[in-house]
């Protein structure tokens, strides 16, 4: 992962320079000429650099869509209709290439994996050495509980395999459905303050980029901050995973 934080740290540069128009031979904007107005050949580019973005991960929504609908309009295939057919297919790359861009910066969540996909980070490689070592041990793969959620989880699994045996036997004990409706509102507590650090993180990540600018990068502190942030977004699927396990059982 160090060897992509340091890459990361010269990424941005390469990929803002500007090239020549092919058509009229002027510097052009990022996706197509601003003198010709012809959509350029598509050129190696993250999500948030098509959009002119610092790997920030607070961003501005609004500004964010107006961008989006400002290259849509230049971009689609059907403002480039009359072009070359060689035209035409970088408008329909582009284009792709632009939806999925938006939809990902656009939810938090979507971005903070993308960011941390950029930075090294792969989380199906996690969930693929979680499954070779299940089966190297023979064992089915099990989410890692959280420390902090150890308790509350056993008495959790204890009660929704009581609730689904009188479910399946249609005799529901009201007091146990009661006790679950409770133990599903302390789980929307933790997933509301679990997002408040998440929050927390993303701050704490983009001061680093603002610090980096006038004192190089923090491979430290980026590690740090990337480690924090895995953590509770896997902290967050847990918690997603029992509220629905919950909800199944109440049948929400």
């Amino acid at each position: 992962m160090t060897e992509n934080l340091a890459q990361s740290a010269v990424s941005l540069e390469r990929e803002s320079l500007t090239h020549e128009c092919w058509s009229c031979g002027d510097m052009r904007a990022a996706h197509f000429c601003s003198s010709c107005g012809k959509v350029q050949a598509p050129v190696p580019s993250n999500y948030f650099t098509f959009f002119g973005l610092t790997r920030r991960l607070n961003i501005d929504l609004k500004q964010l869509e107006r961008e989006f609908y400002s290259l849509s309009r230049k971009l689609h295939p059907d403002a480039n209709s009359q072009g070359t057919d060689r035209e035409q297919e970088w408008s329909l790359e582009m284009t792709s290439l632009l939806n999925d861009a938006y939809r990902t910066l656009r939810e938090p969540i979507a971005r903070t994996e993308y960011l941390l996909g950029l930075e090294g980070v792969n989380f199906d490689d996690q969930s693929k050495a979680a499954s070779d070592a299940a089966r190297a041990s023979g064992q089915t793969k099990k989410q890692i509980v959280p420390p902090d959620l150890l308790e509350e989880v056993f008495e959790l699994n204890m009660q929704l395999e009581e609730a689904r045996a009188n479910k399946q036997g249609g005799d529901e004990d009201p007091n146990l459905l009661r006790e679950l409706q409770k133990t599903r509102a302390i789980l929307d507590e933790k997933s509301t303050a679990l997002m408040d650090e998440l929050h927390a993180a993303w701050n704490a990540w983009d001061a680093l980029l603002d610090g980096e600018r006038k004192g190089g990068v923090n491979l430290e502190g980026r590690q740090r901050l990337l480690k924090k942030m895995v953590d509770l977004l896997n902290r967050r699927t847990y918690l997603r995973n029992l509220v629905r396990d919950v909800n199944e059982v109440l049948g929400i």
